[in-house]
């Protein structure tokens, strides 16, 4: 029986964006869907009509030529014959007067900035003007190594009204990070802070930013935002490069004219550059905020996250369906946990996003957010980064809200998007996501490529998505983007997660299929071996690999488990974890051996490396397994180089 946590009324269904947007299919189109199943099987199966659907319900513009030719992946081409430019539409911000707020930016670093839809405009303007004097065109690049501030916000607005195109690095990036990325696409003008507060802590980049500019020669101009008092040499501030007014005007592009470039964690080799387009981003975001996340004019959007994630790239999208924006820098656990609800009482947030750890993180710390902040305002919460268990679920209908609708999204920078999340005519089960995403043709596949209802397969896209890459930058022959992509099944993507689809169309994924648990032929999940040992108070956070058997034994189930502070690592504790893992799991999910280390490794945007641990742990070099300069933590490695040494 599922476990029913939120409920909508036909009042709810009625007042909501889809709602609208149902009754403008009736009307203006003539066509009615009896359930969401049918609108979902129609948006995925008859992609233009769905697809000019959204552009003409929101009002984009001209559309004129094929939605989609030729309409084969890989090479799917959308709207060939359009013109158009993702900062003119985002800058309209419909329903939004010149005077309303519409960024609200939080810092460590300073004081509150709030932000009018008239100013957002004039800092564009001028930004704009600034960047055509260093000499900044069509087709060049800019990069931001900035923190998540309404000045990145202003640069990308910007650089897309010129038809140049961003990339951003979020400045808790070390060195090689950064120029492993930004080396690729040679950028012209960078501009960077001079380093940030994190709690009480000032963290100053300078030294970074001189070894930045040392390595990339293609820069001609450096623009410092002075955002904790550090000089920065030969460079201009940000006041002086905004300081010519200037009219704001936008070069008509290509529906796949290249936006920004977003970077794959880069934890196996140099990251991938994935090049999005503003007409794709554009349709997709407008979709997908309005439509699934229910945003519109009196909105205020919040969901934690830094300019190094494509989170950031989907916040900064929601003027174009009328909402405001919550950015906020700095440390979400100081001087607590209680932080950024804090920050939703101070702000009027309307809706919270935030990632799996930090909700789960919460209910293991006791914290109700209900009792020390007004949350009156939400009526969303958003989970990603990682699927979020059943108990996460309960604790924000029981901890936050009964009446916000949650939405667990999962998507990728591949996409810059969620392709299975919530929506407003569809109730909220623990443990479940509410739904495949309208446009998104997400399917289980078998091995032999069948897709599949009940069972656990691979995650892959049967049908082409307006904001799938235009590629990779550099790949001119397209052969890493269908490599990376397309290699397992022909004309179709497939995205490297285990999902399950179930007969109500809700959806349970599992954990990546490349760092799978095969005990017996038997597939297990990573997912729910967190769900278990991170529910338990001695254990802060863990790992789990298997390693193979070369000669076709059982291999060996190992998990890694940081102890909790103050929490001894001893027979008992592995004598609970072991038990728990039975009696919640199946005897099959039991380590062979479980270890304590002091942390496990993670990428930027904290994604666990079961895959690379898994390659140090067989004996490849911690070198090669990952990029020291694509973790959170690099000094983390050691500790599983030493395990390989010790039962060698």
């Amino acid at each position: 029986m599922a476990d029913e946590l939120w409920t909508p009324t036909p009042e709810t269904v009625r007042d909501s964006r889809i709602g609208g947007y149902l009754d403008w299919l009736r009307t203006e189109r003539g066509r009615e869907f009896a359930d969401y199943a049918a609108l979902w099987e129609w948006s995925t199966t008859d992609l233009p009509a769905f697809w000019d659907s959204i552009w003409d319900f929101f009002e984009v513009g001209e559309r004129r030529g094929p939605a989609l030719d030729p309409a084969e992946m890989p090479g799917a081409t959308w709207y060939p014959e359009v013109e158009l430019n993702y900062a003119e539409r985002v800058l309209r911000a419909p329903g939004l007067g010149d005077d309303d707020p519409v960024v609200f930016g939080y810092s460590d670093s300073r004081e509150p900035v709030v932000v009018t839809l008239a100013g957002l405009r004039d800092q564009v303007a001028r930004c704009r003007a600034g960047l055509v004097r260093a000499g900044v065109g069509r087709g060049d690049r800019v990069a931001a190594y900035l923190p998540n501030i309404p000045e990145a916000l202003v640069v990308l607005l910007a650089c897309a009204s010129l038809g140049a195109i961003f990339s951003s690095c979020a400045p808790e990036f070390g060195t090689r990070s950064v120029c492993d990325r930004w080396r690729q696409i040679e950028p012209k003008v960078l501009v960077t802070v001079d380093g940030y507060r994190y709690g009480d802590k000032t963290v100053d980049r300078r030294v970074e930013v001189a070894a930045i500019r040392a390595d990339l020669p293609s820069l001609t101009s450096v623009v410092h935002v002075s955002y904790v008092g550090g000089e920065i040499p030969d460079a201009v501030s940000w006041q002086d490069f905004l300081a010519e007014e200037a009219p704001l005007e936008f070069v008509s592009v290509p529906f796949g004219h290249p936006l920004y470039v977003l970077y794959s964690s880069g934890t196996t080799g140099l990251p991938k550059p994935i090049v999005h387009g503003h007409g794709g981003i554009l349709l997709e975001h407008l979709k997908q905020l309005a439509l699934h996340h229910d945003l519109g004019p009196g909105d205020r959007f919040f969901w934690f996250s830094t300019t190094g994630w494509m989170m950031w790239n989907y916040l900064v999208s929601a003027p174009a369906v009328g909402s405001a924006i919550v950015m906020y820098d700095g440390n979400p656990g100081h001087p607590d946990l209680g932080r950024l609800w804090r920050l939703a009482e101070e702000s009027g947030m309307t809706y919270f996003g935030t990632s799996a750890p930090y909700l789960l993180a919460c209910r293991k710390g006791g914290l109700r957010p209900a009792d020390i902040a007004d949350l009156s305002a939400l009526r969303g919460v958003g989970s990603t980064g990682a699927p979020l268990p059943p108990e996460g679920w309960r604790y924000v209908y029981d901890a936050i809200s009964p009446d916000v609708v949650l939405t667990s999204l999962s998507g990728g920078t591949d996409v810059c998007t969620g392709f299975v999340g919530g929506v407003p005519m569809l109730p909220v089960v623990a443990g479940e996501i509410t739904c495949r995403c309208l446009g998104s043709r997400v399917e289980a596949f078998t091995p032999e490529g069948k897709p599949v209802i009940g069972q656990q397969g691979e995650l892959v896209i049967s049908a082409p998505m307006p904001s799938m890459p235009v590629g990779f930058w550099g790949d001119e022959d397209g052969s890493r983007y269908r490599d990376a992509y397309f290699g397992t099944y022909p004309g179709v993507w497939r995205h490297g997660d285990w999902i399950t689809v179930s007969e109500r169309g809700t959806c349970v994924i599992t954990g990546r299929s490349d760092a799978t648990l095969n005990r017996g032929g038997v597939r297990l999940g990573t997912a729910e071996f967190y769900s278990v040992t991170e529910g338990m108070p001695e254990v802060a956070d863990s790992l789990v690999v298997h390693l193979e058997d070369d000669e076709g034994g059982a291999g060996r189930l190992l998990l890694f488990v940081v102890p909790a502070a103050g929490v001894a690592f001893d027979d008992a504790l592995v004598k609970r974890i072991r038990t728990e893992l039975r009696v919640n799991l199946s005897p099959r999910h039991v380590p062979d051996e479980i270890h304590a280390v002091p942390a496990v490794p993670k990428t930027l945007s904290g994604k666990k490396l079961e895959v690379p641990v898994k390659r140090i742990l067989t004996g490849t070099p911690v070198d090669e397994a990952a990029a020291k300069g694509a973790l959170a933590n690099p000094e983390s490695l050691p500790t599983y180089l030493r395990f390989v040494a010790e039962t060698s």
